[in-house]
């Protein structure tokens, strides 16, 4: 029979990833950590982690555990809750993966907000527009485009998103005046880079305008933002990082708008964690209560 205390351990190092972060959490030696994990391996007749130069990562049969022992954590707080009558602290890291744009522009800005009702939960903020995988515990939480259409996950609508047409006034002072859609042969543009764009729900700038004189592309959303209001050219930006800058005007409002949906993504054995659904219900409360936020209007 293992020593179920040993699941602690085993927990924390899966979500730390190494031997002193989860060891500082745990108010414990490395060593300790260390010696529990091995304990526990040798008690299930498995190895839990593979050790690399980048940490510890969960093997399959780690990958199995996992789910198990997060039942067994969120079943002793809540009989700490029922049967102390006491209200237990939340604690322990989250992992949340966004698209970068809303991670680095809304959610890493209003986090604060969080932490005063949370103050043991860490965050975990992966700002990149790029795919991870839920069923591999490389996020606990995930931001998407798209609902998923098969797979172990719960999914539900956030909101709406809006991008408009935007130009820095130092820009078009420079330039010819744009009236409508014809006027924009004659201009520059900022845009992705199209052979790197994994997302189809990304490759919304040639269907909007077409033939454009595109002059500087970039992965990065920040960086076509930056270019932007920088007066290189015209360019597809997020009302959510817009409105705010008093240096950018929206250009043809009425005729060029792309509407977007987010989707939250969760693994169904994470749903019912206490710290993830804090965080679940912080970015549902963030997103879903301010469309005039996310729509610009």
């Amino acid at each position: 029979m293992y020593n179920w205390n040993d699941l602690r351990y085993f927990l924390e190092l899966s979500r730390q990833g190494k031997l002193l972060r989860a060891a500082a959490r745990l108010h414990v030696d490395h060593t300790t950590v260390s010696r529990r994990i091995t304990a526990l391996e040798k008690q299930l007749d498995v190895r839990l982690f593979d050790k690399s130069p980048n940490g510890y990562q969960l093997t399959d049969a780690g990958l199995r555990l996992l789910p198990l022992a997060e039942q067994i954590e969120t079943r002793s707080n809540q009989l700490y809750q029922d049967i102390a009558g006491k209200d237990a602290r939340l604690g322990g890291t989250v992992r949340v993966a966004t698209p970068e744009a809303l991670g680095s522009q809304v959610i890493a800005r209003h986090v604060a907000g969080f932490r005063s009702e949370h103050p043991d939960i860490e965050i975990e903020l992966v700002a990149e527009t790029r795919r991870m995988s839920l069923s591999k515990r490389e996020a606990d939480i995930a931001i998407s485009f798209s609902r998923p259409e098969s797979g172990r996950l719960i999914a539900w609508k956030l909101c709406d998103y809006r991008l408009r047409l935007y130009a820095a006034r130092d820009y078009l002072a420079a330039h010819p005046p744009i009236n409508g859609s014809e006027d924009l042969a004659g201009h520059d543009f900022v845009s992705y880079v199209d052979d790197l764009i994994e997302m189809p729900e990304l490759r919304f700038f040639d269907n909007t305008i077409k033939n454009a004189h595109v002059v500087f592309r970039s992965t990065n959303v920040s960086a076509q933002f930056n270019a932007i209001l920088d007066g290189i050219g015209l360019g597809l930006v997020h009302c959510f990082m817009a409105q705010a800058e008093p240096r950018l005007q929206v250009v043809l409002p009425q005729q060029i708008s792309v509407e977007r949906t987010y989707w939250l993504l969760v693994h169904e054995d994470l749903r019912r964690v206490a710290r993830v659904d804090a965080v679940c219900k912080f970015l549902t409360r963030l997103l879903g209560h301010n469309p005039s936020l996310m729509m610009g209007d």
